[in-house]
């Protein structure tokens, strides 16, 4: 794991991943990442269908802002990173990055809302998973 991050996570790129040049389609960084974060939730011992289903809450992306650096292309071993940087009411702001071993291609800022599954409103994040959070990294 690379200094700072919180947590990362090494993924393949695939034909599916690249445009007709063989480069990453910019979209997809945004799905590395996702599945980094939802990864660390995993990791976390976390989960999203359960935490839907018996606490009516799910994280939806309020907000992301992504650098692109320099391409990750067909077959690359990228590794995406998630760092925890500040935790709010009904918010989580996370610090992403993606490499090729020690090549940074992409950098993002990520706010993410808890939400209630049902009314699609902000709600808290639950206490417990605060607690989680903060020993987390």
């Amino acid at each position: 794991m690379r200094a700072g991050a919180n947590f990362s996570r090494a993924y393949r790129v695939y034909w599916e991943d690249t445009d007709a040049g063989g480069v990453v389609y910019h979209a997809n960084y945004l799905k590395f990442m996702e599945r980094c974060r939802s990864d660390w939730l995993r990791h976390l011992g976390i989960d999203q269908l359960r935490l839907r289903t018996e606490r009516q809450l799910q994280f939806a992306v309020a907000n992301a802002a992504v650098s692109f650096i320099k391409p990750a292309v067909l077959n690359d071993e990228i590794t995406v990173t998630a760092e925890l940087q500040r935790l709010g009411g009904a918010t989580i702001e996370f610090k992403q990055a993606v490499w090729r071993a020690e090549v940074q291609l992409a950098a993002a800022d990520v706010r993410v809302a808890c939400i209630d599954s049902v009314t699609w409103k902000p709600r808290p994040v639950p206490k417990d998973m605060f607690m989680e959070w903060r020993n987390a990294g």
